[in-house]
């Protein structure tokens, strides 16, 4: 049996099934292991990781009345959060559907990259960073974001291993300025909230690539070298122009968890501002959901079942509440399983419905065959399709789906 318990509670002879965090909170090249060695567990009892999942039937158990949570009400849980999420959105209506603003955001992302490429690489020349110079950029971003969020936030999820930590910034950019949008702030904080989402990682230019993009298992030392990049973000930002408080501040702090298990400063709940509470999550749902040297980016809905199982010690509930209806219970990307058997694509969300998105059909379950494509928009009344689970394209044996949500998008259908 699961069990999710306080790593505190973790003993020698335990069975490590899976650490409650992203993997970018902790050093561990394994995340199943027999826990056989005192320096694993002395270094999982140092780590910011406050809860983790033990299998019983394969190590001890958690001894006596000690806390503990089985799968299953670990799962009731999660659907808890989401469905306080789905109760009430409040949506800008779309400008533009997903297909007119592909094109456009595809233009955006491009040039985007380009220029975040290009200020990383001026600044670990020794050159002052201009944040008047991002202005143009983060606007061009909030105006898609606008017009059609899913287009942008999910065209930015694309990113190789060598643009990573560039296009990563311009996802968080488009996720912040969305999530702003959607707590309705007022246009000068979505500008700002956009901008440190472009700045949060710029400390990342001081640390080695041979350590950011390791393929393997890091030491400890690299782990806590990498964990210097918010302060030393911060130190460049402070030395360079029209940069305000609100980027200092997400620089520093997107790091920070509500518990107060973050970094650099440990930080806990209200101590922690809002824009860098904002922050901790966009950053989080970009680097989970993208593939690394070492790791599969997960798919988006079960991105967003993760996160809403930390939530409670990791980030603040009500904005990561504003970010599930920003973004969808089942993101733009995420693979399901629909009533009738069938694989789809979410292509678009519906707006007003987070369970019943817009889908591009394209496999049947039962003869494990593709089918002929089809676009079906779920919140139509007349439609009877609905969304039995969220579905693993590694566990079918499909291969990159990409095309099937961000490009060729025609008009949707009503469905069977």
């Amino acid at each position: 049996m699961l069990r999710r318990i306080p790593v505190r509670h973790v003993r020698l002879g335990m069975f490590i099934h899976e650490f409650a965090g992203s993997w970018m909170e902790h050093p561990f090249w394994r995340s199943k292991f027999l826990l056989d060695k005192a320096r694993d567990l002395e270094r999982i009892q140092r780590s910011s990781l406050s809860e983790l999942w033990i299998d019983t039937e394969r190590g001890l158990d958690v001894e006596g009345d000690e806390p503990g949570v089985t799968q299953e009400v670990a799962e009731q849980q999660i659907d808890q959060v989401l469905e306080q999420a789905a109760q009430v959105v409040s949506e800008t209506p779309l400008r533009l559907s997903i297909e007119e603003e592909a094109v456009q955001a595809a233009q955006i992302c491009r040039k985007a990259q380009r220029a975040v490429k290009k200020m990383f690489q001026d600044v670990r020349m020794g050159q002052a960073l201009d944040a008047e110079q991002m202005q143009p950029l983060v606007e061009e971003i909030a105006a898609s974001v606008m017009r059609n969020p899913s287009a942008i936030i999910g065209l930015a999820r694309l990113k190789t291993q060598n643009e990573y930590t560039y296009m990563h910034s311009v996802a968080v950019c488009a996720l912040m300025t969305a999530l702003a949008r959607q707590l309705k702030m007022s246009d000068e904080l979505v500008y700002q909230a956009g901008l440190a989402g472009l700045l949060h990682d710029i400390g990342k230019v001081m640390i080695a690539n041979a350590i950011l993009d390791k393929p393997g298992k890091l030491t400890e030392a690299e782990f806590n070298t990498i964990k210097k990049h918010p302060e030393l973000g911060h130190e460049i930002l402070l030395q360079g122009r029209a940069v305000g408080a609100i980027p200092l501040d997400v620089c520093l702090h997107h790091h920070e968890k509500v518990d107060g298990s973050g970094y650099p400063h440990r930080l806990v709940a209200d101590q922690i501002s809002v824009l860098a509470r904002m922050g901790a999550i966009c950053d989080v749902y970009d680097a989970i959901t993208s593939d690394r040297p070492y790791k599969r980016g997960w798919d988006p809905a079960e991105a967003m079942r993760k996160m809403a199982e930390w939530a409670k010690g990791h980030f603040d509930e009500l904005i990561f509440q504003s970010f599930v209806k920003t973004v969808g219970i089942y993101p733009t990307g995420s693979l399901v399983r629909l009533s009738s058997q069938r694989l789809a694509v979410v292509v678009e969300q519906s707006g007003e419905q987070l369970l019943k998105p817009h889908v591009r059909v394209f496999f049947d379950v039962e003869t494990r065959q593709p089918l002929p494509e089809e676009w079906i928009d779920l919140s139509l009344a007349t439609c009877t399709e609905r969304i039995l689970a969220r579905e693993s394209a590694q566990d079918w044996g499909l291969g990159s789906l990409e095309h099937l949500w961000h490009g060729g998008v025609r008009e949707p259908r009503e469905g069977i």
